[in-house]
């Protein structure tokens, strides 16, 4: 659904800014080493991209949810915004146009482990009209990637700062990808730096935050250092191995659920609508904002939990937006492990 800029329509609760892409996915013998080879017994097409990944995930735990996103004028364009229709995700705000969409290929060997080459610069060459930047920023919560166009994420950067409390919207940032890999298509280091030290809550996966921070150890130490109570908590994602939560300045290790994985595609993206939904709109926006006791080490740790356990069952479905689950469903899980959430 397309809708024109003058659009008056009350903003989504949560409004996530990333790409709707499409993923070509191959299912390979074994991921190949330099020089190496491997054989395709399967190859499919399905949805995927960062903020359609979220925002799908949002919407399947139940929460008001809008995608800012841009795809090409092409078969692949169509078919993320086909699929996007599927959902209850308001797509009024993804724009077409010349370049082509977004897509990635995606290898994912027998045990789940995957490598992803992304191509395309629909996303890339996002770009925001003033009635978008006000939709935006007049959600309650605004999610964005590090794949986001640095143009774009200044932009949500610097609007929301203008912006007084309580007004503004809190701010989710996902450090996601290497530095190379993002240089010249997303965010840049000086507006993540800014996101660091400026975002309600800020996650770092474990191949990005090595490249920014100088390693896992290096990561924390840094965020424990910059993200005390006034600003708000952080989230390392170690894969299998786990979680690091950052509050207050104090670092915890929570562990990942064990079971039996299918395909990983995805698993960081379902954690972050997991985390989003617990965190910060579980009881409105206090959850995650506001007094130090709001922001106990206790509550996040819970959020963390339902996170995990939001991605975990996602890697055990083929494919992201597939295999995110309901509300019922983590809650099912988690009760089956003994896992009870305050």
């Amino acid at each position: 659904m397309t809708v024109a800029p003058g659009d008056d329509r009350d903003p989504p609760r949560v409004t996530a800014v990333g790409a709707a892409a499409v993923d070509e996915w191959y299912a390979v013998s074994n991921l190949p080493e330099p020089d190496g080879g491997a054989y395709a017994s399967e190859v499919e097409t399905a949805p995927g991209g960062v903020g359609a990944n979220v925002a799908a995930g949002l919407d399947r735990l139940g929460r008001e949810v809008g995608l800012v996103s841009r795809v090409g004028d092409d078969e692949y364009g169509d078919l993320a915004r086909s699929w996007l229709a599927e959902t209850g995700v308001d797509g009024s705000r993804v724009s077409v146009g010349d370049d082509p969409t977004t897509r990635s290929v995606i290898l994912s060997a027998p045990d789940g482990e995957r490598a992803i080459v992304t191509a395309g610069e629909s996303f890339r060459e996002l770009r925001l009209d003033p009635a978008t930047l006000d939709s935006i920023v007049a959600s309650e919560v605004v999610f964005l990637t590090a794949y986001t166009p640095d143009r774009v994420a200044r932009a949500v950067l610097d609007r929301v700062l203008e912006m007084g409390e309580p007004d503004r919207p809190a701010l989710v940032f996902d450090l996601s990808g290497p530095v190379e890999e993002l240089a010249g298509r997303g965010t840049e280091p000086e507006t993540v730096h800014g996101y660091l030290h400026r975002a309600d809550l800020f996650v770092a996966g474990g191949v990005a935050a090595p490249a920014y921070f100088g390693g896992r150890e290096a990561a924390v130490d840094r965020l424990r250092a910059v993200r005390d109570a006034s600003v708000g908590p952080a989230v390392l994602t170690h894969g299998a191995d786990g979680m690091t939560a950052i509050v207050d300045g104090e670092a915890t290790r929570i562990d990942a659920f064990d079971v039996d994985v299918v395909d990983t595609t995805g698993a960081g993206d379902a954690f972050l609508a997991g985390l989003i939904d617990r965190w910060l709109l579980a009881d409105g926006r206090a959850a995650g904002r506001g007094s130090a006791e709001e922001r106990s080490r206790d509550a996040l740790v819970d959020a963390v939990r339902f996170a995990a356990a939001v991605a975990a069952i996602n890697c055990t479905e083929r494919f992201t937006q597939t295999g995110l689950p309901t509300r019922e469903e983590v809650e099912s899980f988690l009760a089956a492990r003994g896992v009870e959430l305050r």
